[in-house]
C-alpha cells in the first residue's frame, strides 16, 4: 500500500488533469448507465403497453423515481402520439446519451494522458538525479547492467503495469458503484444476495495475486543480470574476441537467458489467470440472478416485472467488464510493485556525501591542503593507515607506490568522491566537510589514466561542465594541451563526433582531450591519476608536455606507476599497504636505497 502512496504523490504533480480525467469518468458512468436503464422503459411500453403512467409520481431521490418520472413522460407521449412514436423517442435518447458517454470516454483519456506520461518522467527524474547524488562507493557493489535495468526496463514496468492501471482506477470503480446503486434501487434483496457471491471469488483471485509479485521480482533481477552481461559484452568485445570466448560468453548469456524466459512463463501465466477467472465467476453470478430473479418474478410479477427483471440483468453484465478490467490490474500492479520495489532500491538509497548545514562556499585556495591523521576503509582492511601529508599552494606532490597501496583512495578523497570517516582533509585550515561540494569540487581538474570522453563532438568534450565557454577558450586550451594539431585536420574540426568514449581517436588524442578540458576550467588545483600510464612513448611524450603546461602556476598531486614522469616533483611521497613509508625529492630517496630505489630499479630507470 504504501508504494502506491508514492506512486500517488508523483500524480499530485498533475492533480488538475486527474481530477478533470476523473470527472469525465463521472459523466462516462452516468451516460452509460442511463443508456442502459433506457431499456427498461422501452420493453415496458414494448411488452406491456396498456400498463401506462398517468400520474405525476412524488419526488424522491432514488432510481425508481427517475424511471417512474421517464416512464409518466413516456406515457402522455404513447396516449398523445402513439407506442411506436414513444419507442422512436427512446431509441434517439440511448443514441444521444451513448454519444455523451463516448465523448465523456474520450476526454477522460485525454487528460488521463499527461498524468501517465508525466508520472514516468518524474519517476525518471528523480531515478537519475539519484544516481548522479549516489556515492562512488554505492556502485562498487552494484552491476552496472543492473542499473541500467532498473532505471529503462523497471521504469518502463511501472508504466505498463502500474501507471496504465490509472485508467482502471479513474473510471471502473465510479461505473460500479453507480450499477450497484441501480440495482439495489430495482430489488435489493436480489442485490443482497448476489453480492454475497463477490467475496468469495475475490479470495481465490486475491491468493493467486501474491504469488504474482515475488516472482516477477525474481524475473526483473534475471534481467538485470542479463542487460550486465550485454553490457560487459560489448564493452571486452576486443579481449573476447582475442582469447576466443565467443562461445563462452554466449553459453552464459544462454543459461541466464533461459531462466528468465521460465520465470516470465510463470508470471504472464499467473497474470493471464485474472480474466478467465473473473469472467467464469461473473458467470456463475449472472446465471444465479437469472435463477433467483425468475423466481421472483414468477413469484410475484407485480413488484418484480419481467421488463425490470432484463434491465437488472443488462446493468449488472455492465458491471462484469469492469469487475474484470479491475481484477487484471490488480495482477498488472502486483507486477508492477517487483519492478517498483527495484526502482525504489536506487530511490530509497542514503546519499552519504552531501553538504552539511551553513555549507560555507569557497572560491579560491590560498594556503595548503592538509591531510591530518587521515585513515580509511571501505569494507574490513584499512586502505589508508594515520596519512598526514601538508601540500602548499604551487607545489608538485607525487604519489607512488605498488598497485593497492592507497594512491586513488588519497585523491578521491579530496573532491570528496568518497568521504573521510577517520582524521581530515583542510583546505587553508578548513575542513573540506565545511564547504560546499560544488564549490569545493569547481577548485579542482582532473585526469584520469582512462579518459572519460562522450559521444559528442571535440568541442562539447573540451567544453564539458562549461556552458558559457567560447571557440576562442576552447582552442585555446586545445594548444595548451598540444591537441590542436589533431584537431584540426579532422572533417569538422572541432565540431567533429568522437564516437562512443571517444573511439575515433587514438590513446593519446583523447588523453590530450582530457587535459584540454582541465586546462579550460583552469582550476588551482590538479588531480593527475596516472595519466600516462597507458600510453605509447610518443604519445607520453606529447601529453607529458601537455601536462607540464597545464600544471605551471598550479597545485598539482599526481599519480605515476611510471617513475620518469615524477623526478621533478617537489615531494615524492611513497605508500606502501596505505602508509606513508618514504617521502623526499627523487634524489634524496635514491640515496635512502629503499622502497622507492626499488620501484626505480624495477622499471631500469637511472
Amino acid at each position: 500500500m504504501n508504494d502506491i502512496l508514492k506512486i500517488l504523490h508523483f500524480v499530485f504533480n498533475y492533480k488538475r488533469h486527474a481530477f478533470t480525467s476523473i470527472f469525465f469518468n463521472l459523466l462516462f458512468a452516468f451516460f452509460g448507465l442511463f443508456s442502459v436503464t433506457g431499456i427498461i422503459p422501452f420493453l415496458r411500453i414494448l411488452f406491456n403497453p396498456d400498463n401506462l403512467i398517468t400520474e405525476l409520481p412524488d419526488f424522491s431521490f432514488n432510481m425508481n423515481y427517475f424511471l417512474t418520472l421517464l416512464n409518466y413522460h413516456l406515457s402522455s407521449i404513447v396516449i398523445e402520439r402513439g407506442a411506436k412514436m414513444a419507442l422512436l423517442i427512446i431509441c434517439i435518447l440511448i443514441i444521444f446519451t451513448t454519444l455523451l458517454k463516448v465523448a465523456s470516454r474520450y476526454f477522460a483519456l485525454f487528460f488521463l494522458a499527461p498524468v501517465r506520461n508525466g508520472v514516468i518522467k518524474d519517476i525518471r527524474n528523480k531515478t537519475f538525479k539519484k544516481v548522479l547524488d549516489l556515492p562512488l562507493s554505492y556502485y562498487s557493489n552494484e552491476r552496472k547492467g543492473d542499473i541500467i535495468a532498473r532505471m529503462s526496463n523497471d521504469v518502463q514496468e511501472i508504466e505498463i503495469s502500474i501507471i496504465s492501471t490509472f485508467e482502471t482506477i479513474f473510471k471502473e470503480p465510479f461505473i460500479i458503484i453507480l450499477h450497484i446503486a441501480v440495482l439495489f434501487s430495482l430489488n435489493p434483496n436480489l442485490t443482497l444476495f448476489v453480492f454475497i457471491l463477490l467475496p468469495l471469488s475475490g479470495y481465490f483471485i486475491g491468493r493467486i495475486g501474491k504469488t504474482l509479485r515475488q516472482t516477477a521480482i525474481k524475473g526483473q533481477r534475471k534481467l538485470g543480470i542479463l542487460i550486465s552481461i550485454f553490457e560487459e559484452t560489448i564493452s571486452g568485445l576486443r579481449i573476447l574476441k582475442a582469447f576466443n570466448a565467443e562461445q563462452k560468453s554466449y553459453n552464459r548469456f544462454f543459461s541466464v537467458n533461459s531462466f528468465y524466459t521460465r520465470i516470465m512463463v510463470k508470471v504472464f501465466r499467473r497474470r493471464s489467470l485474472a480474466g478467465p477467472l473473473s469472467e467464469f465467476f461473473g458467470t456463475i453470478v449472472m446465471i444465479t440472478i437469472i435463477w433467483y430473479g425468475s423466481k421472483l418474478v414468477l413469484k410475484d410479477s407485480l413488484t418484480f416485472e419481467p421488463a425490470n427483471l432484463i434491465g437488472y440483468i443488462v446493468i449488472f453484465y455492465m458491471i462484469i467488464n469492469p469487475t474484470k478490467a479491475i481484477t487484471t490490474a490488480y495482477y498488472n500492479i502486483q507486477k508492477g510493485l517487483a519492478s517498483l520495489d527495484r526502482v525504489n532500491k536506487i530511490l530509497n538509497a542514503k546519499v552519504t556525501i552531501k553538504d552539511k548545514k551553513g555549507a560555507l562556499p569557497i572560491n579560491e585556495f590560498i594556503y595548503c591542503i592538509e591531510y591530518r591523521d587521515v585513515s580509511f576503509k571501505y569494507e574490513k582492511d584499512n586502505v589508508l593507515k594515520n596519512i598526514n601529508l601538508k601540500i602548499e599552494k604551487g607545489k608538485t606532490v607525487a604519489l607512488v607506490g605498488q598497485s593497492g597501496s592507497g594512491k586513488s583512495t588519497m585523491v578521491d578523497l579530496l573532491p570528496r568522491l568518497i568521504d573521510v570517516r577517520m582524521g581530515d582533509i583542510l583546505i587553508d585550515n578548513k575542513s573540506i566537510k565545511e564547504f560546499k561540494i560544488k564549490d569545493l569540487r569547481n577548485l579542482m581538474g582532473v585526469v584520469t589514466q582512462e579518459s572519460i570522453l562522450f559521444n559528442d563532438s571535440v568541442f562539447n568534450n573540451i567544453a564539458y561542465g562549461d556552458e558559457n565557454a567560447t571557440e576562442e577558450q576552447v582552442i585555446e586550451a586545445a594548444k595548451v594541451a598540444n591537441a590542436h594539431e589533431f584537431i584540426v585536420p579532422m572533417k569538422l574540426d572541432y565540431y567533429t563526433n568522437i564516437g562512443d568514449r571517444g573511439g575515433k581517436l587514438s590513446g593519446g588524442q583523447r588523453q590530450r582531450l582530457s587535459i584540454a578540458r582541465a586546462v579550460l576550467k583552469n582550476p588551482p588545483i590538479l588531480i593527475l591519476d596516472e595519466a600516462t600510464s597507458s600510453l605509447d612513448t610518443e604519445s607520453e611524450r606529447l601529453v607529458q608536455d601537455a601536462l607540464i603546461n597545464l600544471m605551471k602556476n598550479r597545485t598539482s598531486i599526481v599519480i605515476a606507476h611510471r617513475l620518469s614522469t615524477v623526478k621533478n616533483a617537489d615531494e615524492i611521497i611513497v605508500l606502501h599497504e596505505g602508509e606513508i613509508v618514504e617521502r623526499g625529492k627523487h634524489k634524496e630517496l635514491i640515496k635512502i636505497k629503499g622502497y622507492y630505489k626499488r620501484l626505480v630499479d624495477l622499471q631500469n630507470f637511472d
